[in-house]
């Protein structure tokens, strides 16, 4: 069903102007329609969701509508204006989050953000800091929210301990014979095998709080005032579920704070800016405010090596496996994204001390 028939089962106001695709995301399938209300223009975002991405469509959407709907009454709270601050589903006529079509499509609709831009790249560490600010008042928003009403979209997605268990069995099985020529790769994720059940572990006890996690934090899923240049709305929500706020921060360091692409293979410019970790963190912890903990301000470094080893060490497993997860350009693309990893874990671990110093410094009293 094409989004002429879709949209019909949206209780979209005004009288239907015109409509067709809309961005370049890579895995669901966006239109924007034009309504006319009283003479003025409002725009809709309307969605087919990827079914084989996302196998549970209902489970996420469910996630997507209480939190947005959460979302927008501590906006409310605070003076803010939810219809620009947070993403708005626009139901079905039946007052559902989406809509099902009889071929076996999934769609649903938001309303449209007008007058914002995203950026692709930090371009100054004001603009890494204002998005460390993002999704720090993201979290913040949310931190009287019970995330165990959350579903998990993807299990495990960020439990560590289960995906070192994956990268042991993929080096046992050995399905490709390349084990023996990753040898110091293979030594490197052994050697950090303590790294793994240290969040896990804190959440089980209690010692950090479960949380809402966004889990693709990427600079990209910021919405930015045209205007003021200020980031307003994180979006992109199809990931949301229950986790720590160290998989969100860490996740947008090991992404944010390298000097290189993630397939780099020229190791040398494959470093760690400090500066681009400072900003981040003062955004961060600015937007968050006293809704953070002291133990996980002191685990925010941590935090970020343990997102990066986490991603290096699932390159390396899918290399070892045989390329099945990750899409991959040439032979070797998977071993050489783990390499960047690895060194972006090696600079971070060099310059612990000072990346504690900075969260410490940056902290709320």
């Amino acid at each position: 069903m094409e989004f002429e028939q879709a949209k019909e089962k949206f209780a979209f106001t005004g009288e239907y102007v015109e409509g067709g695709p809309y961005g370049d995301g890579h895995i669901n399938d966006t239109f924007a329609l034009v309504y006319n209300v009283g003479g003025s223009r409002r725009r809709y975002i309307l969605q087919r969701m990827n079914k084989h991405v996302f196998p549970d469509i209902p489970m996420l959407m469910h996630n997507i509508g209480i939190v947005t709907e959460y979302l927008a009454e501590q906006i409310k709270k605070r003076g803010g204006d939810p219809l620009r601050e947070t993403l708005t589903l626009v139901r079905t006529h039946d007052g559902k989050s989406f809509y099902a079509s009889p071929d076996g499509e999934f769609w649903r609709a938001f309303v449209f953000i007008e007058n914002t831009i995203v950026y692709q790249l930090a371009e100054s560490a004001d603009v890494f800091e204002d998005t460390g600010r993002a999704f720090g008042v993201f979290i913040a928003g949310l931190d009287g929210f019970d995330a165990s009403r959350l579903g998990e979209v993807i299990p495990k997605f960020h439990n560590t301990e289960d995906r070192y268990r994956k990268f042991e069995a993929a080096v046992a099985a050995d399905k490709k014979g390349r084990a023996a020529s990753v040898a110091d790769e293979i030594a490197f994720v052994r050697a950090r095998k303590d790294y793994c059940d240290k969040v896990t572990s804190c959440l089980a006890d209690g010692s950090i709080p479960l949380r809402v996690t966004h889990n693709d934090t990427k600079l990209n899923n910021i919405l930015v005032d045209a205007d003021t240049k200020k980031a307003i709305c994180v979006i992109d929500l199809d990931t949301i579920m229950p986790g720590s706020l160290l998989y969100d921060f860490g996740d947008a360091v090991r992404f944010g704070c390298s000097t290189a692409m993630e397939d780099e293979q020229d190791l040398s410019k494959v470093n760690f800016d400090i500066g681009l970790y400072e900003a981040f963190t003062k955004g961060f912890l600015y937007g968050i405010g006293d809704r953070i903990t002291p133990k996980e301000t002191d685990m925010l470094a941590f935090g970020s090596i343990l997102m990066t080893f986490e991603c290096g060490m699932r390159f390396l497993t899918d290399y070892l496996e045989g390329d099945v997860y990750f899409k991959t350009k040439y032979d070797t693309h998977n071993l050489v994204r783990s390499r960047t990893q690895f060194k972006l874990v090696s600079c971070m671990e060099n310059v612990l001390d000072e990346m504690n110093g900075i969260a410490a410094r940056y902290r709320r009293a």
